[in-house]
């Protein structure tokens, strides 16, 4: 692949830039690999870059490379505590585009209040993996359609973007629903990460909101979590998503840390 040497300006870390593939570059510096970049295409099409530099005129230089390589727009996810990684990528005239905070979520009742919830009159709650595929695929088309007409499913967490095919429900096995007249009206998407279960997704039917649907579908869901005696779940909520702050927020979540997604046009 190609390679090029780019100096620091600064005298002190002059590295040879190699792209060792189609989305990955190296910089080698007195024959040490002293930084690595790389470049991942997501679903739907938006392509994300990282670094891993031992020095930050390092980091600037296979930032410059890369950025030289690829088309715009790019992305990439900091940690917001990580200020010296943050001012890397601002630095290279990245700027923000959205926060997303984690929150650790209680699951016992008593912590949550959500012991005596249930589900709105007629509608039924159907558990993790126990959903029928297709009308849970009907119902994910709908809920996609209506966020693409609002905010746009971008603003979606990574793991349900759209795949090339356009298809978002990877793993069905993963979604508990709730169920009103034959068909599915709400959704949430459970991951069991190790020892902390991720709340992934909660939506609900825009002509069904405001009934309870969602709070329902939590309770159930962390509900049974705690039975299993697991104490906590984490679920990601981007900060301009003000109703889903305010569910989690309201059975006790508290938030525990936030990602920036930059962009550079």
């Amino acid at each position: 692949m190609n390679s090029v040497h780019f100096t620091s300006g600064m005298g002190e870390h002059a590295a040879v830039i190699t792209r060792v593939a189609e989305r990955q570059w190296h910089a080698v510096e007195d024959d040490r690999t002293v930084g690595r970049g790389y470049a991942s295409r997501r679903p739907d099409g938006r392509t994300f870059l990282s670094i891993d530099a031992w020095h930050g005129a390092v980091f600037d230089q296979l930032a410059d490379a890369m950025l030289a390589d690829l088309p715009t727009p790019l992305y990439t996810v900091v940690d917001e505590a990580d200020l010296d990684l943050t001012s890397h990528w601002e630095r290279v005239g990245f700027t923000t585009r959205r926060r997303e905070w984690e929150y650790l979520v209680p699951t016992d009742p008593r912590v949550t209040g959500l012991g005596s919830v249930l589900p709105p009159s007629g509608v039924t709650i159907v558990a993790v993996g126990e959903a029928e595929e297709s009308p849970l695929r009907t119902l994910d088309r709908v809920v996609r359609d209506e966020v693409e007409a609002t905010v746009g499913w971008q603003e979606m967490p990574a793991e349900v973007l759209p795949r090339p095919d356009g298809d978002t429900l990877v793993d069905p096995s993963k979604y508990a629903v709730a169920a009103q007249s034959g068909e599915y009206v709400g959704l949430i998407r459970v991951v069991r990460v190790t020892r902390q279960p991720r709340i992934g997704l909660i939506a609900v039917r825009r002509d069904r909101h405001r009934r309870g649907i969602a709070r329902a579908l939590l309770a159930h869901v962390l509900g049974s979590l705690h039975r299993c005696g697991i104490a906590t779940a984490s679920a990601e909520v981007t900060e301009s998503n003000g109703a889903a702050m305010a569910l989690f927020e309201g059975v006790g979540a508290r938030r525990a840390s936030s990602n920036l997604e930059f962009v550079l046009r």
